[in-house]
């Protein structure tokens, strides 16, 4: 039986990261995807020049919509833009709390625009989190929900996703690839404690969309019923390939997006892109 994957999450235009990227991600990782919109922006590889945000009603309407008349497997919630969208969708799946649920914190975008307004992250973290399967913050991130520094060591990254599991979310995956030197680690943490998953830094300035990639590619694993670690596993697996494979694309002239199809897609050569 072929999965369905709900995202709540905003929409890039130019495919690399937001919706876009979590409906590929789905259909390369075997699911069906499912969309609804928080808000829409104006971007490219360059960066965001502005966002028009969806009225929280009407995000609400979407989600209910999908609820209504087809069976949902797993979420991934993505950019949340305010308060009031982080209240509407906290209360549209209180009502579904048997369904997993992966949380992209998402509050800054590549080229640095804010894409989390500052009273939002309260509401964020009292009831979202709480809701959350795994949440995914990467180091900026979990050092905002936490209004700590940034972490700089792995003690630090640990220390940091143990206390954000324990505001409420299952369990967290704090992603290290904002630390400095060659490796990019993120740990895991449950209420078993710290597990890591280590991985080379790959050079490319094509990482658009990775937070967003492997938030979907996490729920994506978990709605075909993976153990946790091992669906970290196997979408950190699929995001690694993906980056590996993004300079086979040509998509602008600044962050471009990861390859996400690099299973799937041949060059005119006939070579696995």
């Amino acid at each position: 039986m072929i999965r369905n994957v709900l995202s709540i999450a905003g929409s890039d235009p130019s495919g690399g990261a937001g919706i876009q990227a979590d409906l590929k991600a789905f259909s390369a990782r075997g699911v069906y995807g499912m969309a609804a919109l928080t808000a829409l922006t104006a971007q490219n590889t360059q960066g965001v020049s502005s966002v028009h945000l969806v009225p929280p009603a009407f995000v609400a309407d979407q989600i209910r919509a999908v609820f209504a008349d087809v069976r949902v497997d797993a979420v991934k919630i993505g950019m949340i833009a305010n308060a009031e969208i982080a209240e509407a969708v906290a209360d549209s799946l209180g009502a579904h709390p048997a369904i997993p649920i992966v949380l992209d914190p998402v509050m800054v975008a590549k080229g640095g625009a804010e894409l989390l307004d500052h009273a939002a992250v309260e509401v964020l973290t009292r009831r979202l989190l709480p809701l959350a399967t795994l949440i995914t913050p990467n180091l900026p991130e979990a050092a905002a929900l936490l209004a700590s520094p940034v972490a700089t060591t792995r003690a630090e990254m640990a220390e940091q996703g143990e206390r954000l599991r324990a505001m409420g979310a299952e369990a967290v995956l704090v992603k290290g690839g904002h630390l400095a030197g060659p490796e990019s680690p993120d740990v895991l943490v449950t209420a078993e404690g710290p597990v890591w998953f280590e991985a080379v830094r790959i050079p490319t300035a094509n990482t658009h969309g990775t937070g967003c990639t492997l938030s979907s590619a996490l729920a994506a694993e978990l709605a075909k019923g993976e153990p946790l670690s091992q669906a970290v596993a196997n979408a950190k697996a699929y995001l690694a390939e993906a980056v590996a494979q993004a300079d086979t694309l040509d998509v602008g002239s600044g962050h471009g997006p990861v390859q996400h199809f690099h299973a799937l897609w041949r060059d005119q050569e006939g070579r696995q892109a």
